[in-house]
């Protein structure tokens, strides 16, 4: 979705929704959460990285969940008082986002001795043991970090890409080691 696009349903939602309230929108760079309600501000904002990879629905049931809460006020957090302001007003979702918004441009990736993939945008400063294979820290179950490689720091567009100029390495009978001559 097109950051033009999700800006005209944001504030085609709030003039709905928050007429006269003094509320606005803007994209954010969170890379763990899909939006925030920023009450002390009336602002309401969405992940760029979202916005990127969500469709329309998508997009619009995380708007619809941010509203919900400039609805209910910042004491109400998810309980039944946004529940119900966010239902009336066409929320359908759950109380959280459950997709990743940006796991893939993670800096740091480990794994564990049993194979399970991590993703984290810090180093880890202690020792982390996996979740998966043990409910409490274990020794057994350590995770390996190591720096993601840069495609993946800069998205799916610059795998997809490589992958085009990987392909197109191959289909040349000049190149030389995957380097393209041209």
């Amino acid at each position: 979705m097109l950051a033009r696009d999700v800006t005209r349903m944001a504030e085609d939602l709030l003039a709905e929704h928050l007429a006269g309230r003094g509320w606005t929108f803007g994209l954010d760079r969170a890379v763990r959460r899909a939006g925030a309600c920023h009450h002390g501000d009336r602002r309401i904002t969405v992940s760029r990285h979202l916005v990127e990879r969500a469709d329309d629905d998508e997009v619009r049931q995380v708007l619809l969940h941010e509203i919900g809460h400039a609805l209910a006020g910042h004491r109400a957090a998810h309980g039944p008082r946004w529940r119900a302001r966010a239902a009336a007003i066409g929320y359908t979702g759950s109380r959280l986002h459950d997709r990743p918004i940006a796991e893939d441009r993670a800096t740091w990736v480990g794994s564990c001795p049993a194979g399970h993939e991590h993703r984290r945008f810090r180093r880890p400063a202690r020792e982390v043991s996996c979740g998966v294979c043990s409910r409490r820290f274990s020794r057994a179950s350590l995770i390996t970090w190591r720096r993601a490689p840069d495609d993946a720091l800069r998205g799916p567009a610059a795998a997809d890409g490589a992958a085009r100029a990987a392909g197109s390495a191959a289909e040349n009978p000049r190149s030389e080691r995957g380097q393209v001559t041209r």
